[in-house]
């Protein structure tokens, strides 16, 4: 099996990353500068006419949306990071469904207002929310976490969720307000195939 992952320094896409050193899939990267605009441009809109990443070739085949490629890496890893109790893994596919839906979205909010308006003060009007919204879910989320991780062990969540905590003391999160999910950020960030994407993505940036 052949994997090529489409990637841009800092985004979504370090979690499907880290998720692939976490199964010990082998994999060829494909980094996008989104500094020059790259992912607007002919080539790689033949790879994912979307514009976003991360983008996964797997034989050929493109697979987008990061979720979806989490739950794919956590199959063809052999199914470790995913709960196998059906209810243990909704709660997992749940917390993904919250982070891209509307924590991302949140985020999104601060840099990506042209996507839902053209009108200048609207899009200040967005950017100036952030720090509210963000901190309203930093708080949900710290309060949904009982242990360690997400589900009873770790998953392919718990990398959603140190990819999203990432961007939060940049978006006017207090995270000393949150300790479980400041906590919950650091245990992800110190494992060994975590600590190697950072590496990659801070020489990236």
């Amino acid at each position: 099996m052949t994997l090529t992952l489409h990637l841009a320094a800092g985004t979504i896409s370090m979690c499907v990353h880290a998720a692939l050193e976490e199964a010990g899939l082998p994999h060829d990267l494909a980094w996008v500068d989104f500094g020059t605009g790259a992912q607007g441009q002919p080539n790689y809109l033949k790879v994912n006419p979307k514009g976003r990443v991360p983008a996964l070739e797997i034989d050929g085949a493109v697979l987008t949306e990061a979720p979806a490629l989490l739950e794919w890496v956590a199959e063809a890893g052999g199914g470790a990071l995913m709960p196998r109790d059906p209810l243990e893994a909704a709660h997992v596919r749940e917390m993904m469904s919250y982070l891209a839906s509307t924590v991302h979205v949140n985020h999104a909010h601060k840099m990506r207002g042209h996507r839902w308006t053209d009108d200048p003060a609207a899009q200040a009007a967005m950017r100036a929310g952030v720090p509210g919204t963000m901190t309203a879910s930093a708080r949900f989320l710290d309060a949904r976490l009982r242990g360690d991780w997400v589900g009873p062990d770790f998953s392919v969540a718990d990398l959603h969720l140190w990819n999203i905590t990432r961007w939060m003391p940049g978006d006017g999160v207090d995270m000393d307000a949150v300790p479980a999910l400041r906590a919950h950020h650091d245990r992800v960030a110190a494992r060994p195939a975590v600590a190697r994407v950072i590496a990659l993505h801070e020489a990236a940036a």
